[in-house]
């Protein structure tokens, strides 16, 4: 089996996708955290984006190759690595959840707008299209617990690190963007329970990201005050 080690950043949502996955699967691997701040040397060589994750892989005649972009890692992971399936064996149903998946990318790109946006226009903005990407979402699931049903999911995996955000955000303000969907309000629930969710970051996590508001002079944190 390939030796594995997953560069990384303690608040990276995509970092948290590949963990989840790992986890999930039961795989060993090491965690590489990095300061993006003050990028590496040796990790620019490897990321043609300079962007988190990077999973290096270790072949069996010792060859390291990076891949990056944090859904063909999950792929990887699930295609190459022993565990439970992530992916449902239906083509349409692979090709279904991979739309969901970059669904999820697109609402944490509303995220950091949310996150970052210093002034009231602009918070409002990202909260109503971070809202209705939700609002979305809700249509598309079904019974539950998880966004296949009983089944985890790469799915999961990429909505958790999603959900996450919103337990500091809950603290600071009520966004209202679960309001009217209980359907995402019991999947954020279940995937808050997950082993390898809780496990995809460190315990200071809550505290990086309040500092990561301060830093930026979010809005957010006048709406708390």
């Amino acid at each position: 089996m390939a030796a594995l080690k997953l560069i990384s950043h303690k608040l990276c949502p995509y970092v948290q996708r590949a963990v989840i996955a790992l986890r999930e699967k039961g795989v060993p691997f090491e965690r590489i955290d990095i300061d993006l701040a003050n990028k590496p040397d040796w990790f620019l060589k490897i990321s043609p984006l300079g962007k988190v994750p990077v999973l290096v892989v270790t072949r069996d005649d010792g060859k390291e190759v990076a891949l990056f972009e944090s859904n063909v890692i999950c792929e990887y992971i699930e295609e190459t690595q022993a565990g439970a399936k992530l992916h449902l064996q239906d083509p349409l149903v692979r090709a279904e959840h991979r739309a969901w998946m970059e669904f999820g990318s697109a609402i944490l790109g509303d995220l950091w707008g949310l996150e970052t946006a210093t002034d009231a226009a602009a918070f409002e903005s990202k909260r109503q299209a971070v809202a209705a990407k939700f609002a979305r979402v809700e249509v598309a699931l079904g019974a539950g617990p998880f966004f296949a049903g009983q089944n985890f999911s790469l799915v999961d995996a990429v909505f958790a690190p999603i959900f996450r955000y919103f337990d500091l955000f809950d603290q600071l303000t009520d966004l209202a963007v679960f309001t009217h969907t209980p359907k995402l309000r019991a999947w954020r629930s279940a995937l808050a329970q997950r082993p390898s969710v809780r496990s995809a970051v460190s315990p200071d996590y809550p505290a990086l990201l309040h500092a990561f508001l301060v830093g930026h002079r979010a809005h957010m944190l006048k709406l708390a005050a």
